[in-house]
């Protein structure tokens, strides 16, 4: 059990300084530093650590992260979300529960144009809650397809967080990106039949009220202005994988551009949001491509300590088969996600999962969606689940964390669901990755 030590000290360290409230870059960086002297040649180790900055960033796989955050952030701030939940209200009619399903699809739509879970819940949050507490909806009906809706950003791509699991865990970025589309179409309906069983067994838990009278001519010039448009960003950046036109570097690049044009046609372009959008992204990328380069050395120093390989003979010991190994995966992130936000626990899992998903030949593609799934779960848990206190920073005020977590449960219920499914099923996940 020698290997338990550098692993107590490794793991300890890291969990310890965040705990203190340390910046994860700062706490893998100290923790660094202590691996280096402890198990990695002393001051040698820590001249590698500083070597390997511009080998962890300069890397092809990384290129998309800034474009998608670029393309999201000009998305929000340019106003053209509004414009699509106005479509998708007109469109949906006076149908029960009508706004939870308005939240819903304007959710997957923004998922597949920003990338960002976070931007995702705070806009929806912050258009939509008001208006489904003013309705008289109960809080479950309203702050529930919220946080479901924020979640469909980690799996529809272009997902930031899939971008960055893909490099960090040297998964073909494109394939990974590609294989959450249909688990994240079946994530919606599933998420869909909920709201209507929520309303079938409660009426008044979303109260219907008069709407003004569309014409179905004027539901077809809404969703033509405001909807049809978005799909072909949607095509610029997914189809264009699929198809094997683009890269997905490639592919991000042609989806800035295409919301660049969007915004002239529709006169919304100017250079403030251009150049807040930009900014946004690069504060992002700066400290992604910051924690990135602590994660390498933290990789190198905790295989050289011989922390990785014993913690791979320990797990493998248990005989848990392959099924019972990626369930384990899955338990650990879930407890995980309790105390930590998705990149640190990325980063703490990952040199200890990849290692473990080669020596049983796991499919890296399938394993790498069921844990951005079990990442965003983790996104969405207390006491610290991220997506909770994005909602409750836009909740009517007296709400507490226990009713958002609450209103959450169904949501995260059926995320595990589709995790199972996955498992049984993973053409669900590879089919669209074997046509690239």
């Amino acid at each position: 059990m020698d290997w338990l030590y550098p692993f107590a000290v490794l793991i300890g360290s890291i969990i310890t300084l965040m705990g203190l409230g340390l910046p994860v870059a700062f706490a893998f960086f100290a923790t660094n530093i202590l691996g280096a002297l402890l198990y990695f040649g002393g001051t040698r180790g820590i001249t590698q650590m500083v070597a390997n900055f511009n080998d962890a960033v300069a890397t092809y796989a990384l290129a998309p992260l800034p474009m998608f955050l670029v393309m999201g952030s000009l998305y929000f701030r340019s106003g053209l979300g509004e414009k699509v939940i106005h479509a998708l209200d007109l469109a949906i009619g006076n149908l029960r529960g009508r706004l939870s399903y308005v939240v819903l699809s304007a959710g997957a739509i923004f998922a597949a144009l920003s990338g960002s879970s976070l931007a995702n819940a705070g806009m929806m949050g912050s258009l939509m809650a008001p208006e489904m507490l003013k309705r008289k909806y109960k809080p479950h009906m309203a702050y529930g397809p919220i946080l479901g809706a924020g979640s469909l950003a980690v799996i529809i791509p272009p997902s930031a967080l899939g971008v960055l699991l893909g490099s960090l865990a040297q998964i073909d970025v494109g394939a990974l990106l590609i294989a959450g589309v249909l688990p994240g179409l079946l994530l919606v309906s599933m998420y869909a039949v909920l709201i209507w069983v929520q309303t079938r067994i409660d009426p008044k838990a979303a109260p219907q009220y008069p709407v003004p009278q569309v014409t179905g001519r004027e539901k077809l010039k809404a969703v033509l202005v405001n909807i049809i448009p978005m799909g072909f960003l949607v095509f610029m950046v997914v189809g264009t994988i699929i198809l094997g036109i683009a890269t997905p570097t490639e592919s991000a690049g042609l989806g800035c551009a295409g919301v660049v044009l969007l915004l002239m046609v529709y006169r919304k372009f100017s250079f403030a949001v251009l150049w807040k959008s930009l900014d946004d992204a690069m504060k992002v990328t700066a400290m992604t491509f910051l924690i990135i380069s602590a994660s390498m050395t933290f990789s190198q120093i905790f295989a050289f300590s011989g922390a990785s390989n014993g913690f791979i003979q320990y797990i493998t010991g248990f005989d848990l088969g392959p099924h019972g190994i990626v369930l384990m995966m899955v338990v650990t992130v879930l407890i995980l996600g309790m105390f930590m936000d998705q990149v640190s626990m990325m980063l703490i899992t990952l040199p200890l999962f990849m290692p473990i998903a080669s020596q049983y030949g796991f499919d890296t593609v399938w394993l790498g969606l069921i844990l951005l799934l079990a990442y965003e779960v983790g996104f969405t848990t207390p006491p610290f689940g991220m997506l909770l206190f994005v909602v409750l920073g836009v909740a009517e005020p007296g709400t507490s964390l226990k009713t958002i977590a609450m209103s959450a449960l169904p949501y995260v219920l059926l995320t595990l669901l589709l995790i199972v499914i996955i498992m049984i099923f993973p053409q669900l996940a590879l089919f669209l990755p074997s046509l690239i």
